[in-house]
């Protein structure tokens, strides 16, 4: 009996670790439709300068960061092109991939691309929730309150913190109208996409220039006695109103922001999971659209905080009403439109990619297969539109958007920081054949080493011989053990920067003003992760050649780690619960379902690769 159960152990252990093959990953992975550089740029902008802009902006800026609300995107920012940097690199690695879940599958994995495919998932649902709450609040903005009066009426809930006050039958409704409208058909809703993200730039260039027409310099250097309605207008506050001028709330409200400002930088899982061919210059396409968001949501925020005195800004619906704060009435029936239009590209850009990754999760068994069932010659996955939205739609129904904007952050500086920690220790591994067919039998042996204890088969040796081979390997090409020192030193690194995290987002202050005890704990930390750091820069770099590579390894990975942990650090109590409980139950899925319904059962490669499942 002890013998089963031990081959049962080891032959699930082996699944966990096991990865696809190269050769096993379709032309068309999921929906099949080719676009060009300008329309995946288009897609990027249109995917991104939706709620956050449109919502999060005014938020963060009345009661989080004022006008600092700029430095915010200027954080996320950062920590959304470090981790695209990394993401580029991973891509690189995988021909035809289609997503961060297809490259973690391929390079990492089973379990660590299921992680990362889950989390993505939610994703995707919390922004198409948070998309559909704000099309209503735009939409109120030009007939009044009215919608959400009826609501408050009508379908109170009594319920936790983290619910919406009412029921929004409008939001769910949207995401259903859309999801059908997606399911009809590819081409249908493409146009309507592009159309609407055309007339989404337009406006943002209207706003862009009025609003500095309009501007007031004076509203970025505001102290107590400009605030007569302070006491009226702030609930809450992380210091006195106005402290400080341009940075009311001092450095506690930048990082804050920053953590919630990343909710608009998360768009570009959209452009990774469209399929691209052979055209590489579009690997850098995610970078282009990028920049163009910083600029766009620098120039907003800019213009908002510089026409409204922050604590005067309507955080449902900021824009709109910014211009009717300066006497610009017709104008704000013009934004009001813009907004809509934004809110339904960047829906459609969501439900888009979402449902292609749990089709293509279904389709490998990590998923429940009839989520990969696709009808008609255009091969729409239906079942994983509809289901998928309509789970969205009741996160819409259910959900405030404020309450779940972080937990959406959470969701994605995780999994961007798994694709920043496997580009740091894939450049030090052994040359991999990705092809299943042609792997030598080293490959395979080296596929079954359990990534969460890489240094277990070490060959036995001298201290002093261990201590030679962390400082002066003998190769100068990778080996499995110089790998798995790699894969040692970037597990820990990964616990310390975790900590000195923790300890820099709960005691900032008393860490910097010379607090004994934690300026101590600090400064070994960060000694301990410049050694460790030392150690995995001088391993050996594979030479194998890839379209782009991500430079000055492994410093800048391991900073878009620590930035991504420390910007999660800042979350709520409440969102890490909700987070806590989304990924109890994907782990229930995958351990009750995928590990037994997988295509790499007996770790072979699939017989066949049909679209539609059995």
């Amino acid at each position: 009996m002890s013998r089963m159960v031990c081959q049962y152990v080891r032959h699930v252990g082996q699944k966990l670790v096991h990865r696809r093959g190269a050769d096993t990953i379709k032309e068309s992975d999921g929906l099949k439709i080719h676009l060009s550089a300008t329309e995946l740029v288009f897609l990027g902008v249109g995917r991104n300068l939706g709620a956050g802009l449109y919502i999060v902006l005014g938020a963060v800026a009345k009661y989080v960061a004022g006008p600092a609300i700029v430095i915010c995107f200027s954080v996320a920012g950062l920590s959304s092109l470090l981790s695209r940097l990394c993401y580029v690199e991973f891509d690189a690695r995988v021909p035809r991939s289609s997503s961060a879940y297809v490259c973690s599958y391929v390079m990492m994995g089973q379990l660590w691309a299921f992680v990362v495919g889950w989390n993505i998932i939610l994703l995707f649902l919390i922004a198409i929730a948070c998309t559909a709450r704000a099309w209503r609040y735009a939409f109120e903005s030009l007939i009044g309150d009215r919608i959400s009066q009826k609501l408050e009426e009508t379908v109170p809930l009594h319920a936790p913190y983290f619910l919406a006050q009412d029921a929004d039958f409008f939001a769910l409704g949207l995401v259903l109208l859309l999801a059908v409208l997606l399911a009809l058909g590819v081409p249908e809703s493409a146009w309507v996409y592009r159309v609407f993200t055309g007339i989404n730039l337009l406006v943002l260039s209207f706003i862009i220039l009025s609003g500095f027409i309009n501007g007031d310099l004076h509203n970025w250097k505001l102290t107590e006695q400009d605030y007569p309605l302070a006491t009226a207008v702030f609930s809450y506050s992380l210091g006195p109103p106005g402290a400080g001028g341009f940075v009311p709330f001092d450095f506690e409200g930048v990082v804050q922001g920053a953590a919630t400002c990343f909710y608009a930088f998360v768009g570009f899982a959209a452009i990774a999971a469209r399929e691209r061919g052979d055209l590489k210059p579009q690997r850098s396409i995610s970078l282009i659209s990028l920049l163009m968001c910083f600029l766009a949501y620098f120039a907003v925020s800019a213009v908002l905080t510089l026409m409204v005195p922050y604590y005067q800004i309507r955080h449902h619906s900021p824009l709109p009403e910014a211009f009717l704060h300066v006497g610009w009435g017709p104008a704000r029936c013009v934004v009001a439109v813009g907004v809509l239009c934004a809110l339904t590209s960047s829906l459609l850009g969501d439900m888009f990619p979402m449902s292609r990754l749990i089709g293509a999760m279904a389709e490998d068994g990590l998923l429940f297969r009839g989520l990969a069932r696709v009808y008609g010659h255009t091969k729409i996955p239906v079942v994983a539109i509809m289901s998928s939205g309509s789970l969205a739609g009741i996160m819409a129904l259910l959900f405030e958007f404020s309450h779940i904007a972080n937990l959406m952050a959470v969701a994605s500086l995780l999994a961007y920081s798994m694709v920043s920690f496997s580009v740091l220790v894939l450049r030090y591994q052994p040359g991999q054949n990705l092809s299943k067919s042609e792997k030598t039998e080293e490959e395979t042996e080296m596929e079954l080493v359990p990534v969460g204890s890489p240094l277990d088969s070490v060959p036995e040796a001298g201290t002093s011989n261990i201590l030679k081979s962390l400082w002066l390997p003998t190769s100068t090409t990778p080996t499995r053990k110089s790998g798995q020192i790699v894969y040692g030193c970037a597990f820990l690194l990964v616990l310390l920067l975790s900590i000195l995290s923790l300890v820099l987002a709960q005691w900032p202050r008393r860490v910097f003003s010379g607090d004994p005890a934690l300026t101590t704990v600090a400064v070994l930390l960060l000694l301990l992760i410049t050694g460790v750091t030392a150690i995995i820069w001088r391993q050996p770099q594979s030479p194998r050649p890839l379209t782009f590579r991500v430079p000055a390894l492994p410093v800048l990975p391991l900073v878009s780690i620590f930035v991504n942990l420390y910007l999660m650090m800042q979350m709520t109590s409440g969102a890490w619960i909700l987070f806590g409980i989304w990924n109890a139950i994907g782990f229930a899925i995958y351990f009750g379902y995928g590990v037994r319904h997988s295509l790499e059962e007996n770790n072979e490669p699939p017989a066949s690769t049909s679209q539609t499942p059995d």
